[in-house]
C-alpha cells in the first residue's frame, strides 16, 4: 500500500513522466511485493530554485536532472527488499527515462496499517 510522491524539475516531458511513474512503480511490485493494482502516485513539478538540495552531499554528484521520491509504506519490508528497491529503482530509470542514478534520492516512510483509509472514511487495513 504505498504512497508515492515525485518532484522533478521542468526537464521531463508529460511522456516521460508517465516513464518515470510506471518504472517507479513497477520496481517496487518487483523488489517489496507491491500488488500492480496498488498504484497512487502524484508527481510535483518544481521551477527554477524550488528544489533545493547539495549537489555534492556524501560524495554523490548530483545535476540539474535531481528526481525526489517520497514513498510511503507499511512497515515490515527487510532492509534486504529495501536495498533492492533502491537499486531497482536508480538502474531502472537510468534505462527507461536516461535519468543518472546520482540523480536519484530515495526516501521511505513506514507507518502501520492502521494509518491509512483508501476512502469512505474507513480504515480498511486497520486490524
Amino acid at each position: 500500500m504505498p504512497f508515492v510522491r515525485i518532484d522533478v524539475g521542468q526537464g521531463p516531458s508529460e511522456e516521460e513522466l508517465v516513464i518515470i511513474s510506471r518504472t517507479i512503480h513497477q520496481a517496487m511490485v518487483d523488489t517489496i511485493d507491491v500488488p500492480e493494482d496498488d498504484y497512487f502516485q502524484v508527481i510535483t513539478r518544481h521551477g527554477t530554485g524550488e528544489l533545493l538540495y547539495d549537489r555534492s552531499y556524501l560524495n554523490v554528484e548530483r545535476s540539474d536532472g535531481q528526481l525526489f521520491i517520497q514513498i510511503t509504506l507499511k512497515q515490515g519490508r527487510t532492509l534486504v527488499k529495501k536495498k533492492a528497491l533502491y537499486a531497482a529503482i536508480a538502474e531502472r530509470l537510468q534505462q527507461s527515462a536516461g535519468i543518472r542514478p546520482e540523480d536519484v534520492m530515495i526516501i521511505l516512510t513506514e507507518n502501520t496499517a492502521e494509518n491509512w483509509s483508501f476512502g469512505n472514511g474507513i480504515a480498511q487495513m486497520a486490524p
